[in-house]
């Protein structure tokens, strides 16, 4: 007990210098406190925890959302409330309780001792708080999820000092997809800490993962080994559900771990091509004893395999067929990728804070499945992040399926989401056409303005996420899909909804996580912007194409009203106007726009931006001077010309390049 003792307070002087060095004098505390702990602390000071308004703490959701997202998460609640129910059994009356959060760190479902569940009311660890990482700081569950990994947090490794009292521990679970979904946490007095606490988690963790697989694949052939026969029906025994004609449906993490393989490599695949023998032949020797195991040879190890699940009762040339077949449906066949793509979210950073920070945000739901909000005006390129969003994650080899919720009319905008059968309306394909959502089957859909989408639709959409599947139009055979979905508006949904134009439930559905992308003119990296579209733009060109110093500060001191699409339609139109052998991109080359104040937006005149170099009307020119009698002249040449730069400039005895001079001269 002394020992124990010891090792606390050791602990506790380590613990203390690490916090004085982290966040006294901004230093790194490496070898004084777990690594797992120091890469949560620099990300929560990224995130701006606990510094003033920026990120701050979510509150609670209300009884009717916490439902909502209870319902969304019914599987992993259903299988995951028996386990938490069991292992409070084993720590009753310790000062603790259990936690089942999902995989946005949403508190779903708590059970614990009355004395510390009051306590841990006062610092909102109940259901319906969010305690992602970034909303609390370095804590079990939200270090767990950004870690993918058992975590314990202990007393003062928690990024706020408010939650030292606390010592948690976490272990993330994962679905039969091989997804995170949630995270299973026993939280407690930090005085109280029990060392195999982490332990008892990480094998309930895997108790949960276990009854998930079994779950979804009860009416499939479940294979199950080990290397070891007295681990099959352990939590550690690997899992692989089968089709009755011998296609690998999915393979769990324990699974790929014994056979020392990837997923992907299973997945779709035959049997055979994975376990290296006959489904059919696995199945006659383990007929006649259901709860036998055989020894096969997979990738140069033993494994011992046992059959559960729905056996079939014949087995014919080598192939297993039920009595009545179930089709699955097909996926969309997708085109082959020919090379890694080059629009990521790495390649995305040039620098601005804001955009930044969005980056850091979108990057640490990859693979998950959580829905994601881009929020941002029009043109701030909320398909381009949506698109760099797709390619950094592990379904960049899968489609990205976009469509834009206000560009279509609304009687067309049902057929193009959700599918139809031939013949279902007047004007149909006579072989019908899959919709928006069959098409992102094992990618990525992104619907670009949904604020805008019919109430009748949201309705239907919400469906389809809830289940999985969707229904064509003039159809009554569900289809069932696979899909990571990427949602965008300029508009503020918490207002529409309030407003009645958007469902409350699709609003908690589709909020996983929120990103606003900063306007252009609020951006601190436009001059590295525009080098990055220059090089995209100018390509091989010789000699390259560069800005001069004034052409980039009238650049930067424009409004930007078109955001990121206005930028590259003018760096496209300056690279088009260089002459042969010329290089140098200056003022000249710039749309006359720039050098006038644009049309206040809506937004823009009800809150004008401080020191706004366009809030003041710019200096006119001398009536008589040269220059404006000869722009004004330029100007009324190529009016008459029909705005064709090349008839007003032979008209004028100039060059192209000497009409644009005078037109961009302001005077």
């Amino acid at each position: 007990m002394g020992q124990i003792h010891l090792l606390a307070e050791v602990h506790g002087q380590r613990l203390d210098q690490a916090r004085q060095l982290f966040f006294e004098r901004g230093a790194t505390p490496e070898g004084l406190i777990d690594p797992v702990i120091i890469r949560s602390w620099e990300r929560c000071r990224r995130f701006g925890v606990g510094e003033g308004p920026y990120l701050p703490v979510a509150e609670s959701l209300d009884r009717i959302a916490l439902k909502t997202e209870q319902d969304r998460n019914r599987y992993l609640l259903q299988q995951g409330r028996p386990i938490m129910e069991h292992v409070y059994e084993q720590i009753r009356e310790s000062g603790s309780m259990v936690i089942l959060a999902d995989a946005n760190g949403l508190l779903l479902e708590t059970v614990g001792d009355p004395d510390f569940v009051d306590r841990a009311d006062r610092i909102a660890l109940s259901a319906g708080a969010s305690w992602d990482e970034n909303q609390r700081g370095t804590n079990a569950i939200g270090t767990a999820l950004s870690e993918e990994t058992p975590v314990a947090v202990l007393g003062g490794e928690h990024f706020l000092q408010r939650n030292a009292f606390l010592t948690c521990c976490a272990s993330p679970i994962f679905g039969p997809d091989g997804r995170l979904i949630g995270v299973l946490d026993i939280s407690g007095d930090y005085r109280s800490h029990q060392r195999h606490t982490l332990g008892l988690v990480r094998l309930s963790s895997a108790i949960v993962e276990k009854r998930l697989f079994e779950s979804i694949h009860a009416r499939d052939i479940l294979v199950c080994f080990h290397g070891r026969a007295d681990y099959l029906g352990s939590p550690k025994e690997g899992l692989a559900a089968v089709t009755a004609d011998g296609q690998v449906l999915a393979i769990n993490r324990n699974g790929t771990e014994i056979l020392g393989i990837r997923a992907v490599d299973a997945i779709r695949r035959d049997f055979s091509m994975v376990f290296e023998n006959s489904l059919a032949s696995l199945v006659d020797r383990l007929r006649a004893n259901p709860q036998a195991s055989c020894e096969i040879r997979v990738n140069g190890r033993t494994v011992h395999v046992q059959l559960r699940g729905q056996l079939p009762p014949v087995a014919v040339a080598g192939r297993v067929y039920d009595e009545l077949p179930v089709p699955r449906p097909a996926a969309p066949r997708a085109e082959p990728a020919t090379a890694r793509p080059t629009l990521t979210l790495d390649t995305l950073n040039t620098g601005d804070a804001r955009l930044q920070a969005a980056i850091d945000r979108a990057r640490r739901i990859l693979g998950r499945d959580i829905p994601m909000m881009i929020q941002g005006e029009s043109g701030a390129g909320k398909e381009m992040f949506a698109k760099a969003f797709h390619n950094s994650g592990p379904r960049r080899d899968g489609p990205f399926v976009a469509l834009n919720c206000a560009s279509i009319p609304e009687t067309l905008i049902e057929s193009e989401l959700f599918g139809y059968q031939g013949g279902a309306f007047t004007g149909a394909r006579k072989e019908g056409a899959p919709g928006k959502i069959q098409q992102a089957h094992g990618g990525t859909l992104f619907l670009d303005e949904i604020g805008d989408m019919p109430l009748n639709l949201q309705a239907r959409l919400l469906r389809v996420l809830q289940e999985r599947s969707v229904t064509p139009l003039g159809s009554t055979r569900a289809i069932q899909v696979d899909i990571s979905l990427v949602c965008a508006t300029h508009r503020k949904l918490r207002e529409e909804v309030a407003r009645g134009s958007f469902r409350e439930d699709l609003y908690y559905r589709l909020n996983g996580l929120t990103v606003t992308l900063p306007a252009l003119r609020e951006r601190s990296d436009i001059r590295a912007l525009v080098a990055k579209l220059v090089a995209a733009e100018a390509g091989g060109r010789e000699p390259p194409a560069r800005f001069t110093e004034a052409a980039l500060r009238a650049i930067e001191q424009y409004g930007w009203p078109g955001n990121i699409r206005q930028l590259f339609n003018v760096v496209r139109v300056a690279i088009a106007l260089l002459d042969d052998g010329e290089s140098l991109i200056d003022e000249s080359h710039l749309p006359e726009e720039l050098f006038e104040a644009p049309f206040p937006s809506a937004a823009a005149a009800a809150s004008p931006l401080p020191n706004d170099p366009w809030a003041a009307a710019p200096p006119e020119c001398p009536a008589g001077s040269l220059e404006e009698i000869s722009r004004q002249a330029a100007l009324r040449t190529l009016e008459a010309a029909g705005g064709n730069i090349s008839a007003a400039a032979r008209q004028l005895g100039i060059s192209r390049n000497t009409l644009y001079r005078k037109l961009g001269r302001s005077g």
